[in-house]
């Protein structure tokens, strides 16, 4: 083993790093929608409709936006104007406990 697979083994992946991209079609939404270019028109309509299509099949916003080359703000707001019903954060809830009697 040399040293850059050493290196390559041993570092740690965070939660946020997905491997490749499994299909040519995610690679070529990248390459296509370089961060900070304007989307507009039929292209927009295309990005929007697939993001949701991902969303809905249980894609996360930031998981959707590291595949798009995008900010989280852009996908979320591409979703909310498309129409779809965003889910909520998950995890521990601060409302009222219930009184256990």
């Amino acid at each position: 083993m040399d040293l850059a697979e050493w290196v390559a083994m041993r570092r740690p992946r965070g939660d946020h790093e997905s491997p490749k991209r499994t299909s040519l079609e995610e690679a070529r939404v990248a390459e296509t929608l370089k961060k900070g270019s304007r989307v507009t028109g039929a292209a927009r309509e295309k990005l929007a409709a697939d993001l949701k299509k991902k969303y809905d099949s249980g894609a996360s916003i930031r998981a959707l936006a590291e595949e798009t080359g995008r900010s989280y703000g852009f996908v979320h707001r591409m979703l909310s104007e498309s129409g779809v019903t965003l889910r909520g954060r998950g995890g521990a809830t601060r409302g009222k406990k219930t009184a256990s009697v």
